[in-house]
Parts: structure tokens; sequence; C-alpha cells
């Protein structure tokens, strides 16, 4: 059995909003071990970003446990264990797609040369060699999200968490965004969990979780 990257157990996460307790994740419980393809499959709102949060350490339960026996330490998991990719735009404006695949490789301590060299790889990995030298609002949004997912890959992690990724998208550069993931961890044992509403996205994965209203329905990575 490989090695546990994440081990959540029986997790619950409480907010207070306006003085009153908002329950965003209820007792889950789940591994994620390596080389895995999970979609975390629910509506908006239904605790996908929560769960994910606590899976790379960006959040702790109030209640249960989250622990990275294969990992280390919560505060060790990034930058290069664990990375991200957020809906959102998260490019920085200044830098270029290559200085922002970069940064967070010079962050963790490597030298600049080396970062831009890694970070070039990436770029040319997901076919994005030609805008390397272009700023993220000359990019389109489709360009944008595969610099986010070079700048993931870059740094070589564990686990790739990934919220959304597609979210903004329209289906053609949906769908090419998640052939260029997918094709660039072929040969990789990085885990990879996309939380997404769209079933087209989850139907690329090897594995589905469904979550609603902060309730994970998984039984050890089987659908429930």
């Amino acid at each position: 059995m490989p090695e546990v990257l994440v081990d959540i157990r029986d997790a619950r996460r409480v907010y207070e909003l306006d003085g009153r307790e908002v329950v965003a994740l209820e007792q889950a419980t789940c591994r994620v071990r390596p080389g895995e393809r999970i979609a975390l499959l629910g509506p908006s709102g239904g605790g996908k970003s929560t769960l994910l949060h606590l899976m790379g350490g960006l959040d702790t339960p109030s209640a249960g446990s989250v622990t990275f026996p294969a990992l280390g330490q919560a505060s060790e998991l990034r930058p290069g264990k664990v990375a991200f990719v957020f809906q959102a735009q998260s490019l920085l404006a200044p830098l270029t797609a290559l200085e922002n695949t970069a940064l967070p490789l010079i962050l963790g301590g490597m030298p600049e040369r080396e970062a831009q060299l890694r970070a070039m790889g990436a770029l040319e990995r997901l076919g994005l060699a030609s805008v390397a030298a272009q700023l993220p609002e000359e990019l389109s949004g489709g360009q944008a999200q595969r610099v986010a997912v070079a700048r993931a890959l870059a740094g070589s992690p564990k686990l790739i968490l990934a919220d959304e990724p597609t979210g903004q998208l329209d289906s053609d550069s949906a769908k090419h965004l998640m052939d260029t993931l997918l094709k660039a961890l072929e040969d990789r044992d990085t885990a990879l969990v996309i939380a997404t509403h769209d079933r087209s996205v989850a139907d690329r994965l090897d594995t589905v979780w469904r979550m609603r209203r902060g309730v994970l329905k998984t039984i050890e990575g089987a659908l429930a």
C-alpha cells in the first residue's frame, strides 16, 4: 500500500458568521495517496474548498485531525511538497509568465537561474514557451490558468490541489487545460485532487468523491 500523503479523520470545520456558527465541513474522513487522481464533486458552497484548504495545510479543523504522514509537518508543505491551483486569477500582474512560474521556487530557496530554467521547462511542457515573456494581462484566460498549472508543476510537488481550475473558462479552454494537466502528470506519482462542480471534469479522473452541505460521501477513495 503506498504511503499516505494526507490523512483526514473526522475533520469538522466551523466558522463564526454574524454571531452564529456555520458548519462548512462535517466529520470528513479520507486519505490521499501518491499517484491518485481524485475529483471532489459538488455544488458551490458544499465544503469543497474547505476540505482542500485542510488538505494543503492552509487551514486547521475545528475538531478531528489532519496529518501528513509522508509529507511532514503542515508548516513544511509549501512551497515544494504541496501546490495549489485556484479558480480566480492568481498570477502577479507585474511579473511575466516565466517570472510567475519561477517565483515559488525562488521563495523556496532555489537559485534564480536554476529556478528560471525549471520554470521554462514547465511552461514548455504545457505548450506555453511562446508566452513566457508576456504579462498576465496579455494572456487569455486559458493561458493564464495553464501558467498557474505550470507554476504548480515546476516545483515537482507530491500533491496538487486544484480548486475549480476550469470554473472561469469556456468548454474548449477547460478541456485544453485538463488535457495538458493530465498529460503533464502521466509519468509522475504526484497526487491530484480537483474540486469541481463540472461532471465533465470529474469524469476525467480515476476517483470521484461527492460533497454536499459539508458532508463528504466517500469510503477510502471509493464512491459512496
